[in-house]
């Protein structure tokens, strides 16, 4: 990638200074950034303030016919990109909704029954079996899984405390 331009270094600190304030994630900020770098290099290295919604619905056009991209990062990309201008450079996309966000095809998730949950699991060798049998009958998510702590197991009451879950929130089970 070609080296970015100073104005794009100051507008990559304003960013990263708003994320930090919002407590967005390190992953949000990169994915943000990488978005935001591709507007303005898609646009010829065209300071972001000097655009607008007609440049944003040409580069999500773009994105979708040229490079087939995803709906879901389509999406992603339009978030990243009202986000630069509502926060960091505080002139909102006034007609965000003549933006037509890309429509994800929605399809059924494929689900176990019961008897082939347990068939898995027990394929399993010894410590994933256990971690697995724990996620299954608890309801775990990997990322909660990994951050369990002795502490967290309430033997007397039969529950778990799961900390920092989906949202920062705490939560039992």
């Amino acid at each position: 990638m070609p080296q970015t331009s100073k104005p794009a270094l100051k507008l990559r600190e304003q960013l990263h200074a708003i994320i930090r304030t919002k407590h967005y994630s390190l992953r949000t900020e990169k994915t943000y950034w990488y978005w935001i770098r591709y507007f303005i290099r898609f646009h010829r290295l065209r300071h972001p303030r000097d655009m607008a919604e007609a440049e944003v619905a040409q580069f999500l056009t773009w994105l979708a016919t040229h490079k087939n991209v995803a709906a879901a990062t389509q999406n992603q990309a339009l978030n990243a990109l009202v986000f630069l201008y509502k926060y960091v450079l505080q002139q909102p996309l006034q007609h965000i909704d003549g933006i037509t966000r890309a429509k994800k095809p929605r399809k059924l998730p494929v689900v176990l029954s019961h008897a082939e949950a347990i068939s898995v699991i027990g394929q399993l060798p010894s410590p994933h079996r256990l971690i697995a049998s724990l996620m299954y009958g608890a309801g775990l998510r990997v990322s909660e899984a990994c951050r369990l702590r002795i502490k967290d197991v309430d033997f007397n009451l039969h529950r778990l405390v799961i900390r920092s879950s989906k949202g920062g929130k705490d939560r039992t089970t």
